[in-house]
């Protein structure tokens, strides 16, 4: 993951929340409040994905600093940027205010374990959408899934390989393969189509400035009927 989104978790979907929400919101409300609010940068994946689009509407989930909500906003899409942190969201309107986007950045505070922002849309973003914390993760996906809008898309990209900056250095930890997280959405072939199932690499930068090559793990899905 690049240094402007959130620091590298430990994969898993997660099972059933209990406390884990409120602790997962003191969790990343201190992370964010630890750090200087600083100029994000789109993710590489999602730019590729979104620039011959034509604008619409879209959901930025886990928008963290929002480098990627702000990005399609300057594209001209319409963005509900969504995370659990409240100072992650606040800094994303105020930087959208500076950057005269304002009218085009929903920013809501959501923890995605417990509830789901209201909207269809034409595109929706899960960039390292991994926690420490339980997360119904695939339940999220799915739901995720049902909001697009005939032909929209879904884009899932998850860390496929741990980098040296990452706080989880377990050699025996397991990304899911794009295939095994396809499987996990168990998603109707009727009604999704499968676009892309990939595991490119490329040069990432963590937090002190380092670089190394990592393994992005990618699910490109699009709704083909209501």
């Amino acid at each position: 993951m690049d240094s402007t989104r959130r620091p590298h978790p430990t994969p898993g979907t997660g099972g059933n929340t209990g406390t884990a929400g409120t602790d997962a919101e003191r969790f990343w409300e201190q992370h964010y409040r630890a750090r200087p609010a600083a100029t994000a940068r789109v993710n590489p994946l999602l730019a590729e994905t979104a620039a011959p689009l034509r604008p619409g509407a879209a959901l930025d989930l886990g928008c963290g600093a929002g480098g990627d909500a702000l990005w399609l906003a300057e594209q001209g899409w319409q963005v509900t940027a969504v995370d659990i942190s409240t100072t992650a969201v606040e800094r994303i309107r105020d930087r959208a205010r500076a950057l005269g986007i304002a009218d085009r950045v929903a920013a809501e505070q959501h923890d995605l374990a417990v509830g789901f922002p209201a909207g269809q849309f034409d595109l929706v973003s899960a960039q390292y959408f991994q926690t420490p914390f339980a997360l119904p993760r695939s339940h999220v996906l799915r739901t995720a899934a049902a909001a697009l809008r005939p032909g929209g898309l879904l884009l899932i990209v998850d860390h496929g390989s741990t980098a040296p900056w990452s706080w989880n250095q377990d050699p025996d930890i397991h990304y899911p393969t794009p295939a095994e997280i396809a499987a996990e959405l168990a998603l109707d072939p009727g009604r999704w189509s499968v676009l892309r199932a990939d595991m490119p690499r490329r040069r990432a930068t963590g937090p002190a400035g380092e670089t190394a090559t990592v393994t992005d793990n990618v699910l490109l899905v699009q709704r083909i009927t209501a």
